[in-house]
């Protein structure tokens, strides 16, 4: 009598045949580099960096040792919130 094991074998996400829901990492965001935030933002450089400085704008993920970016929906999520707060 041969015994089947029930165990994935495919890492931590079941096989469409597991009976089991298949989950999908997240996609990650897109990164903008500064003249992009620049632009969306209507924001200089100085102005940005002072602003991630005080606390007040999105801080910039590090890419490598002289180059940043900023995370997308993070950008967006900030604008957003200025808009809400400028209508108030």
């Amino acid at each position: 009598m041969q015994t089947t094991s029930h165990a994935s074998t495919n890492g931590p996400y079941p096989s469409p045949h597991e009976g089991g829901v298949a989950v999908t990492p997240a996609k990650p965001g897109k990164l903008l580099r500064l003249p992009a935030v620049m632009e969306r933002c209507a924001l200089g450089r100085s102005s940005i960096y002072a602003g991630v400085k005080a606390g007040t704008f999105v801080a910039p993920v590090r890419l490598s040792s002289r180059a940043v970016a900023w995370r997308e929906d993070e950008i967006d999520r900030w604008i957003s919130e200025r808009i809400t707060t400028g209508t108030k």
